[in-house]
């Protein structure tokens, strides 16, 4: 039986309110069962083959999955079930190896991953994704595989592609609160960032790159042998000292906090001076041979993922062309390229890895995470808004369909959603992206600290839904709740926005707004 786009998530919605209903109740002090976990992923692995096998087989992955991620219900089915079948694609790219747990990115073998099948090119997203787990030992042990065992290789892979791993690192302490795990790799961060340093830094103090090792091949501004500068690599290098800079603060380390603090500050004015166009109100790739490319690109969107642009109305101006047809907007999901530029969709053979303009989950990752950024720490939003987070994350969700059955791949067509290496194995279950963190930090706005305050800040729309929950969600050490009840009817819990550690409430709203409360002692 075959669903039309939205029609294989009514029916999961169908099943899991049935299991649901039946289910006993949830664990004490939580609000969700694991009945709609689990009806799901019987129905995603009746689908299927499973002709790979890790670490977690199929038929152990709903009892897995129980036991390490949040659970997650709202009124629509799109995004929850979406929700869940993320975790369940990611959980089938885990694998044990010699060298601890690995994340790999393409299901099948590859003749450009190092050890174990491993790909650095995602290695921000995997990070993001897992810190959510419950258990911290799959991150932490993939973490120091990138660090410490591909080092040792005769040609390490780290650096096949740019990365914003430090970053990555912080983000998973900003969740673990693991200060130990920081001081531990604040060494091998601190020379990593020196390698990039001496392998892509320019004269000029900016960073240049390859399309290719951007893992944005046939880009309409690059080619895999011109050294452009780019908004990506430079935004990570910025991300990179900003969080090297808040782990040396961790650390003691004074000398190496002030260092990173000036690097941070250093770069956030250079791109702003010299990526920024003007007269397009856009910040883009400056070529080798000098002038800056002629059209808009979606990679322009990641300096706002590190919140690098400063909060100027001259930068906000940029975000008016992802809701312009002429611009990033299309009945698929949001493209790489402006839609009105010439070279949209020439440079690639439609098959063949194209940045040019084709819908890739990866940049819509990096793009949604940089304007929840912009609604929740700018003041200056050019017209955006929560429903344009929403409206863009629900046609992200709904792109996660093949044939109307669940499917997550490499790349897709703009206006038919048709997935662009659909028949080829490779691309099922394309480990290159993120979901989980844009519903847990964007949607439901959990926003990860370093200090003992839990701060939520939604981007559901008002009026929009009547009810969520984000349950049992590892935090600092706690198991956070974080539910919203129209009427109080849903959940028992009362009326309002709430906010519940192990069980116990502390901290409330009426309506969706930012709401901060302080973790028990």
């Amino acid at each position: 039986m075959k669903f039309p786009v939205s029609g294989f998530f009514l029916f999961l919605g169908l099943l899991g309110a049935t299991g649901h209903a039946a289910a006993q109740m949830a664990p004490a002090g939580f609000v969700l069962t694991d009945a709609t976990l689990r009806a799901d992923v019987a129905r995603f692995n009746a689908l299927d083959q499973e002709t790979v096998i890790n670490y977690v087989p199929n038929a152990q992955a709903a009892d897995w999955l129980s036991q390490q991620v949040p659970r997650f219900e709202c009124p629509d089915s799109a995004l929850q079930h979406t929700y869940y079948y993320r975790w369940w694609c990611m959980r089938k790219h885990l694998k044990q190896t010699p060298d601890g747990f690995v994340f790999t990115e393409f299901i099948t073998p590859m003749k450009h991953a190092g050890s174990h099948n491993t790909i650095s090119s995602a290695l921000g997203h995997h990070l993001n994704e897992g810190r959510w787990l419950q258990d911290p030992q799959y991150i932490d042990q993939y973490t120091k595989f990138w660090l410490f065992a591909d080092a040792k290789r005769s040609a390490p892979k780290l650096h096949g592609f740019s990365s914003w791993l430090q970053d990555a690192v912080y983000s998973v302490y900003l969740v673990q609160n693991n200060k130990q795990m920081v001081q531990e790799l604040l060494p091998a961060l601190n020379a990593d960032y020196k390698l990039w340093e001496k392998e892509r830094m320019l004269p000029s103090g900016m960073f240049w790159q390859y399309d290719v090792k951007d893992a944005m091949e046939e880009s309409i501004s690059g080619g895999r042998k011109v050294k452009n500068v780019r908004p990506t690599i430079n935004s990570y290098m910025y991300g990179n000292a900003k969080a090297l800079t808040a782990m040396a603060k961790l650390a003691k380390n004074d000398s190496l906090q002030r260092k990173y603090a000036a690097k941070a500050k250093q770069l956030r004015t250079d791109v702003q001076r010299t990526l920024w166009d003007e007269n397009a109100s856009f910040f883009k790739v400056q070529y080798e041979k000098g002038g800056l490319c002629e059209w808009r690109e979606e990679l322009g969107y990641i300096p706002w993922y590190f919140s690098l642009p400063a909060d100027k109305p001259k930068y906000a101006k940029q975000w008016a062309q992802l809701t312009d047809e002429g611009g990033f907007r299309a009945p698929w999901g949001l493209t790489t390229a402006e839609r009105r530029a010439p070279g949209f969709r020439t440079h690639g053979s439609g098959h063949g890895c194209e940045w040019d303009g084709a819908v890739w989950p990866y940049a819509t990752t990096q793009t949604l995470k940089g304007l929840a950024n912009l609604l929740t720490e700018y003041k200056h939003q050019d017209g955006m808004s929560k429903q344009v987070y929403y409206d863009e994350l629900r046609k992200y969700a709904l792109s996660h369909q093949k044939n109307g059955q669940p499917y997550l791949g490499e790349y897709q067509d703009e206006k038919n959603g048709e997935w662009l290496k659909g028949d080829n194995p490779r691309s099922s279950y394309y480990n290159h992206s993120g979901f989980a963190d844009l519903i847990i930090t964007g949607l439901v706005g959990l926003k990860p600290r370093p200090d003992n305050v839990v701060e939520v800040v939604p981007l559901v729309p008002p009026g929009q839904w009547d009810y969520f929950c984000l349950d049992q969600v590892r935090y600092h050490g706690r198991l956070l709740t974080v539910l919203w009840d129209k009427t109080g009817q849903k959940y028992g819990k009362g009326a309002g926005l709430r906010i519940f550690a192990d069980g116990k409430e502390i901290g409330r709203a009426e309506k969706l707004q930012r709401v901060t409360a302080k973790l028990p002692g």
